[in-house]
């Protein structure tokens, strides 16, 4: 008799960032330190499609361009020094939504201190995919609370041509320094992370994400997931998660009209099922409902588990009266 792969009692919070978790952009701090208007930089990122098609280009990739962009501030000296370090110490300047971070560890807490779920090993697991940036994610409040970041990351010091014959010691010299795009994580990428969640590749390295793996033998199920996110933006990973049976859910930030009529348009179009304020304290809609997902999913693994079991030890024998 072959074994399962997993036991399946992983329940998974995967989250949005920016809008979601925080009620600006990540990248706030790093235009604060270095005096960048971030008007004038986001509004020159929304252009860059223009220019380059002008110069030539037709396949550009309009999600990660920012990238680009701050790799350019970078050499030029508008972002005089910035490398991974500093992403991260400025990621601590990220304000985060209220409830946060503490609603993370509230979350675990209720099902580990649930009797039946703790019989059954039943815990929850916490991961951001977010387009922004790793290291700054790293370095936020919530960084402790989380179980696995995928963000995009740089590379700092490129190795130069040769570096294998001359030694990579040739590639550390100078100041580190932010130089090319090392992971670039778009709004249709984000689904191949959730697939790393399912499967367990995020776990266990040999495990490769494009490999046939039964459902009974994947680490995740769908139907164990929860995705929250702030946009139009998550679709992708909303339709994925949605197919298979898992559970999500929208935000938007507290008394914007604007965002509210963005995630209430996401819900009429069946995108999400349900949508509530980005407020995270104890007695919030948003919160009972994502407390209340998690009781259901986690009483349906206890329920499939106990039907599991009683299928292979079955019914012990009884006196006949």
């Amino acid at each position: 008799m072959t074994q399962q792969l997993f036991l399946q009692n992983i329940i998974a919070c995967i989250w949005d960032f920016d809008k979601t978790l925080s009620p600006g952009y990540m990248q706030a701090p790093i235009f604060e330190l270095y005096q960048v208007d971030p008007k004038k930089f986001w509004k020159e990122v929304e252009q860059l499609p223009n220019y380059y098609q002008k110069n030539g280009l037709d396949l550009i990739s309009t999600d990660t361009l920012y990238l680009n962009h701050i790799l350019t501030y970078t050499r030029k000296g508008k972002f005089k020094g910035l490398n991974n370090a500093g992403l991260r110490k400025l990621g601590s300047k990220i304000e985060l939504y209220r409830g946060l971070p503490q609603f993370f560890e509230e979350i675990k807490q209720f099902v580990a201190t649930n009797t039946e779920y703790r019989q059954h090993d039943i815990q929850v697991e916490h991961y951001i995919v977010s387009t922004g940036l790793r290291q700054m994610i790293l370095g936020s409040k919530i960084a402790p609370y989380v179980d696995g970041v995928w963000g995009c990351e740089f590379v700092e010091n490129a190795p130069p041509p040769g570096y294998l014959e001359n030694g990579e010691k040739t590639a550390s010299k100078g100041a580190k320094i932010i130089s090319q795009i090392a992971y670039a994580l778009d709004n249709t990428t984000k689904t191949r992370a959730v697939f790393e969640i399912n499967k367990g590749s995020n776990k266990i390295p040999d495990i490769d994400v494009n490999a046939m793996i039964p459902d009974a033998d994947r680490r995740v199920p769908f139907q164990n997931m929860i995705y929250i996110a702030d946009g139009p933006s998550d679709i992708p990973v909303f339709s994925l998660i949605n197919r298979f049976g898992g559970r999500t859910f929208a935000v938007y930030q507290p008394e914007s009209s604007k965002e509210f009529a963005q995630v209430n348009s996401l819900q009429k179009q069946n995108r999400v099922q349900s949508f509530g304020e980005a407020n995270y304290t104890k007695g919030s809609q948003t919160a009972m409902w994502i407390i209340n997902a998690i009781t259901e999913i986690a009483s349906q693994i206890v329920k499939n588990r106990e039907r599991a079991l009683g299928d292979k030890i079955g019914k012990p024998p009884k006196h006949l009266a």
